[in-house]
């Protein structure tokens, strides 16, 4: 058997907050949102134009305590075209949280605390 990776889902407090940072960060923008006539919550699917990949933002209206989306060695990586414009994007948004310059790699966090590791493309294919 075979899966393909669709999607990533995380919980989130602040929804505009939320979609702000990953377009701004990954370049993610929304593809669709779906839940109740009611608005009591609501899932809404970030794209790229880089990768079939998904990010899932799943937000529920009166939710007022952070959520757990998984402990801080739980991440998510990306890599980028431009490691040093990335890298500076980040830190004028001041989401870099753990820089790792021996291996060549950085983590942000996203408003909810969720990491992303950040790479050269070269540093994922081993090239």
């Amino acid at each position: 058997m075979q899966a393909t990776f669709i999607h990533w889902c995380i919980h989130v407090l602040d929804l505009e907050k939320s979609l702000e940072f990953y377009e701004k960060a990954l370049g993610y923008t929304v593809h669709h949102t779906m839940g109740p006539e009611d608005g009591s919550w609501s899932n809404t699917y970030l794209v790229n134009d880089q990768t079939p990949f998904q990010i899932e933002l799943t937000w529920n209206r009166g939710r007022t305590e952070p959520y757990e989306n998984g402990g801080k060695d739980t991440h998510i990586a990306f890599t980028v075209p431009d490691f040093e414009a990335a890298h500076k994007l980040h830190e004028e948004m001041g989401c870099i949280i753990r820089e790792n310059p021996r291996m060549g790699l950085y983590f942000i966090e996203d408003p909810d605390g969720s990491w992303i590791e950040i790479l050269p493309i070269k540093n994922a294919t081993g090239n």
